[in-house]
């Protein structure tokens, strides 16, 4: 059975995937090394940077905050290098984040990731998060 670039980037992804719903800071820093290219671009709501360093941040300020944190992929479109995926995202926030002190309040939003790849290794990271609707959820954000 041969593989193709696209079935080795889904299965690189698929890999970050999982690492990240493990809830294992280790193995995702790991894996965030295993898998991204030493000069990958990161644009979060989180962070931007360039190189494996910046995703490791974005972990690790998510996992204090929300350590039961959860990903659930609802939508992924494929195309050549590049990877799209919708997602529902769940956890309890038992620290802090964003300045604000843990409420143990859970939350449920939606963010859309698009993922370039190159030779099979992730090269650079775009992501909308529904920020408005988690701040909200915790009380940092009125309704308007």
């Amino acid at each position: 059975m041969s593989t193709t670039p696209t079935s080795t980037n889904v299965a690189t992804f698929e890999r970050f995937h999982c690492s990240c719903n493990s809830g294992d800071i280790d193995d995702i820093v790991s894996t965030i090394d295993d898998v991204f290219l030493p000069d990958a671009v990161v644009h979060s709501p989180l962070a931007a940077g360039s190189g494996p360093d910046t995703m490791k941040r974005i972990w690790t300020v998510l996992l204090r905050a929300f350590p039961d944190l959860h990903v659930m992929v609802d939508d992924m479109v494929v195309d050549h290098d590049k990877l799209a995926s919708r997602q529902t995202v769940t956890g309890t926030h038992l620290g802090e984040y964003r300045g604000l002190a843990p409420t143990g309040k859970a939350v449920v939003y939606e963010e859309i990731f698009i993922i370039r790849f190159t030779d099979g290794l992730i090269a650079e990271v775009w992501g909308v998060v529904d920020t408005l609707t988690q701040l909200r959820q915790l009380g940092a954000v009125g309704r308007l």
